[in-house]
């Protein structure tokens, strides 16, 4: 084939190859601008049409709700037990678990200083009374004699003589008052320390259980309770049990009150609840946390509450015609909560609302709305007073008759 041929082939592929490239770079190009002028008009229509919300229709709270609160029980008594003597533990009787009766012995001292100190004290208590006996005769002597020289008839003795013999009758008598003085001195110092021996058998102070004990035989104690001492035994006394409960602010018109019904609950489900009532109140909110303390008195004869249970305490509370809606339903701003109202023509309007009892999940207000009233749930911040919206097919309901759950 001619040269002129081939070069005129090749052009004519070359060219062929260009038109393809540029066919298919003109494909591509009007795909993307078709692309992005559908995105383009899809977001302009979204942009112009009304959001879509969810909203919940307000009903009249039910007349009788249930308000579950944690709390936790705790001893009618509960004591550290120290040592009230210096010693060694000869011998301890009770441990953990042992249910014991008031002045019964739980660990017995041996305590030698203290007995050597007790000997001495009643040796010379001893001593005392006997130097008591010595002056007794001296001043029954000193009186007898004052007496025939006081009687003597004039002339038979002198004045002089007379008045010494009144002198040493009134200092025999003095030193009898001081001689008995040491006996009352001596006897104390014997009395306190016959007490302090008592306290080398440590009983208990009431009927109760033995919850801690840290000694054993042999062990150095030291009298008193400060940071360096080790204590003894701890006990407490369960029947009856106190129970506290940390009731919010909002329910305090309901609950803080002696004599308001409680079912307390443990964690065994097979257990029927616990009957009872409000014993005392703080009758004060805590300011740290908006609470207030409730304290109940439960008979506990048969030890089915322990101290430091965890346990659920049910209030029944009512209703004063309050309203019921989704927690979901409330916005929060600086002038306080408020709802989004939804009104028949599908207009947004904002309002305030007055909460008169935080129950977690929903909330029963006592202003601010009417029932039959339309809320919107989880509102967007973009959505403004005046704005129109359309409303979800799926519409919760606001009122229910579940337990109310403890409030955040």
């Amino acid at each position: 084939m001619p040269s002129d041929d081939i070069g005129r082939n090749v052009q004519r592929a070359a060219l062929f190859a260009a038109l393809i490239l540029l066919l298919g770079f003109s494909i591509v190009s009007i795909a993307r601008w078709h692309s992005a002028h559908n995105l383009a008009r899809d977001t302009s229509a979204s942009a112009a049409s009304m959001p879509t919300v969810d909203v919940v229709t307000v009903q009249k709270a039910p007349p009788e709700g249930t308000l579950t609160l944690p709390g936790e029980t705790a001893a009618w008594y509960e004591s550290t037990i120290y040592a009230r003597v210096n010693g060694y533990v000869a011998k301890w009787y009770v441990d953990i678990g042992d249910q014991v009766k008031a002045g019964q012995v739980l660990a017995l001292i041996d305590t030698p200083e203290l007995d050597a100190e007790f000997a001495a004290a009643k040796a010379k208590l001893n001593v005392s009374q006997a130097q008591t006996r010595v002056k007794q005769a001296d001043a029954d002597f000193a009186a007898s004699t004052y007496e025939r020289w006081r009687d003597s008839p004039k002339g038979v003795v002198s004045e002089q003589e007379r008045e010494d013999k009144k002198a040493g009758n009134a200092g025999a008598a003095a030193q009898l008052e001081a001689a008995k003085a040491q006996v009352s001195l001596d006897q104390a110092d014997v009395d306190r320390l016959s007490a302090f021996e008592q306290f080398k058998h440590v009983t208990a102070p009431y009927t109760g259980t033995i919850t801690e004990r840290r000694i054993d035989i042999g062990n150095l104690v030291t009298a008193g309770s400060s940071s360096g001492t080790t204590l003894l035994y701890r006990m407490a006394q369960d029947d009856p049990i106190r129970i506290f409960v940390d009731v919010p602010q909002n329910a305090a018109p309901d609950l803080m009150k002696v004599g308001v019904a409680a079912k307390i609950l443990t964690g065994d489900a097979s257990a029927a609840p616990i009957s009872a009532t409000i014993t005392r109140t703080s009758d004060a909110i805590d300011p740290r946390a908006r609470t207030f303390r409730a304290e109940m008195d439960v008979p506990n004869a048969d030890g089915r509450l322990v101290p430091g249970l965890y346990v659920q305490v049910a209030f029944e509370l009512r209703n004063n015609g309050m309203s019921q809606v989704p927690a979901a339903a409330l916005v929060f701003g600086t002038s306080g909560p408020r709802v989004a109202a939804v009104g028949p023509d599908g207009t947004v309007s904002f309002h305030p609302v007055t909460i008169g009892r935080d129950d977690g999940d929903k909330v029963e207000l006592s202003s601010g709305v009417a029932e039959g009233e339309r809320l919107v749930l989880n509102i967007s911040n973009q959505i403004i007073a005046g704005q129109k919206v359309r409303i979800s097919s799926a519409e919760p309901t606001g009122g229910s008759n579940a337990p109310m759950s403890p409030p955040r």
